[in-house]
């Protein structure tokens, strides 16, 4: 996501509680090889180009929550869910894909809400009051709900990221 906004001209800062700009983050790469779940790999590490202690939220006009198991940890953050609250009350514009809507169910924001995720994170967003849309079976398919696009896993990546642009205003002219 964040190379395919920047190049449609958004402009991008990546954070991550507790790190600094010019850090990084490990990523994981998932992938589904026939077990009952996905298989997870060390991917590359992706630089950080921003504090987190150092962002002011109006400063932002969108929020991407990334999936993996990053939103495990990340939802413990009193931070984090600030952060996801802010965004929800104001009404802008928030992408969550894969694992990433268990912060939002931690934020408690997906109440009354549809809101797709991986399978496994479906209880959570139950729990919260929200309600998980059935996904095409090659998990490919995105879905909106006002101000919130979500996804349930990385092939779904170009519905999400096509879903997010059109709520974001952006064109994309062939």
């Amino acid at each position: 996501p964040f190379q395919m906004l920047q190049m449609v001209g958004h402009q991008c800062s990546t954070v991550c509680p507790g790190k600094r700009a010019g850090e990084s983050v490990a990523t994981a790469i998932h992938d589904f090889e026939g077990a009952q779940t996905y298989s997870e790999k060390r991917g590359h590490n992706f630089v950080l180009n921003a504090d987190f202690d150092q962002i002011s939220f109006d400063q932002f006009d969108a929020l991407v929550i990334p999936g993996g198991r990053a939103p495990e940890y990340l939802r413990l953050d009193p931070q984090v869910l600030a952060l996801v609250q802010h965004f929800a009350h104001a009404n802008k514009p928030m992408a969550a894909i894969c694992h990433g809507p268990q912060i939002l169910a931690a934020a408690g924001v997906l109440g009354g809400r549809a809101c797709s995720c991986y399978p496994a994170v479906g209880p959570e967003v139950v729990l919260s009051g929200g309600s998980v849309p059935t996904p095409s079976p090659g998990l490919d398919s995105a879905h909106t709900d006002g101000n919130l696009v979500t996804a349930p896993a990385w092939p779904a990546h170009p519905a999400w990221m096509r879903q997010f642009l059109q709520l974001l205003g952006s064109r994309i002219e062939a």
